[in-house]
């Protein structure tokens, strides 16, 4: 009998020469900046894991941009890949959320590739050992030139035009899901092998899900139809399809991935406190997006699909409502103040 080949054994690097092979116009540049990514993670889920040793814990006595305390293990983290990014030549510009200007290479040090990062997704929960994550949002740079460093200009492109949207969830393994646009794949850091092992291809979220994922300490804050769609949620119904459970774990990567899984909804809409919405588009809601997009979700800020935006500021933030396809096309009706069963549903 021939022997079947186990996803289990298929490496990060041999999926990544797989992926070349979809993009015909893909060199080597690719790769090497996704090994430089790498490299950036294996380093912070090594300290995440013995970050109270390492006394890296606790907050830097600073806020960034954002208004935000700083805590010790996002400067970190925001250092390493920073430091691993530079280091290989192959990107023109970055943009971090700990930064509040764009980050440029040396010059002749510069290379074909954009990046927007968030190194450190809710370090609000760090101190509690609570998951923790990273997100990645890579473009094309607009000039081809490569003589040439980066502007604000090339971070500021709508997400459709990404190349690779990815996250990181540091917990009681250490999680990769990332697309290049063709299809949504899992790996699992394996510390004694020290490599990620495909441990899910091509995953697809359910069309819908019986779980919301949203902050409702800010309920009395939020727009009515917001109010209205969650009370629906909390419903008992004829069929059995409701109540939803509520799930928050205040890691907007974590809350993505279990949405992922298990289908449901995740919402972050603007309130009148977060007027303008709460997540970042640049390097955190457009990578969230894409990934849910291709996974047979959907993703929108109430108004038009997120990848759409065009971007006018590295931290400008957005409205979210992402997840199973059908959830947020129901969303979407009590926003624009259809209530389903004034439609039949």
């Amino acid at each position: 009998m021939p022997f079947a080949a186990d996803h289990r054994l298929v490496t990060i690097d041999h999926h990544i020469a797989e992926e070349e092979d979809l993009h015909p116009e893909a060199t080597g540049d690719f790769s090497s900046l996704l090994h430089d990514i790498l490299f950036a993670i294996r380093i912070i889920a090594r300290d995440v894991r013995r970050a109270g040793l390492n006394d890296i814990l606790g907050l830097a006595k600073k806020t960034n941009i954002h208004g935000e305390q700083v805590r010790k293990l996002d400067t970190y983290s925001n250092d390493v890949i920073k430091g691993a990014l530079l280091k290989g030549g192959n990107v023109c510009v970055m943009a971090s959320e700990e930064n509040d200007d764009i980050i440029l290479p040396e010059i002749g040090k510069c290379g074909k590739y954009v990046v927007a990062f968030d190194p450190l997704d809710g370090s609000n929960n760090i101190d509690a050992n609570v998951t923790i994550g990273t997100i990645f949002s890579v473009y094309k740079r607009l000039d081809i030139k490569l003589d040439t460093l980066g502007t604000v200009e090339d971070l500021l492109q709508p997400g459709y035009k990404q190349v690779f949207a990815g996250y990181v969830l540091y917990g009681s393994s250490t999680n990769l899901v990332y697309t290049t646009g063709h299809g949504v794949n899992v790996f699992t850091y394996d510390p004694t092998l020290g490599e990620f092992l495909l441990t899910k291809r091509n995953l697809k979220i359910p069309s819908r899900g019986s779980i919301y994922s949203t902050n409702v300490g800010y309920f009395n804050k939020w727009h009515e139809w917001n109010q209205q769609y969650i009370e629906y949620l909390n419903e008992f119904s004829e069929d059995g399809t409701r109540p939803y459970s509520l799930r928050y774990i205040a890691t907007g990567v974590a809350d993505i991935h279990r949405t992922l899984h298990y289908g449901g909804i995740y919402l972050y809409y603007r309130d009148s406190h977060y007027t303008n919405g709460k997540l970042r588009l640049v390097y955190e809601a457009n990578a969230l997006a894409m990934i849910v997009e291709q996974a047979g979700g959907r993703a929108i800020d109430g108004e038009r699909r997120i990848l759409s935006i065009k971007p006018h500021s590295i931290h400008q933030r957005t409205p979210v409502i992402i997840g199973s396809e059908e959830d947020v096309n129901e969303a979407e009706l009590f926003l624009k103040g259809i209530h389903p069963y004034q439609t039949g549903e």
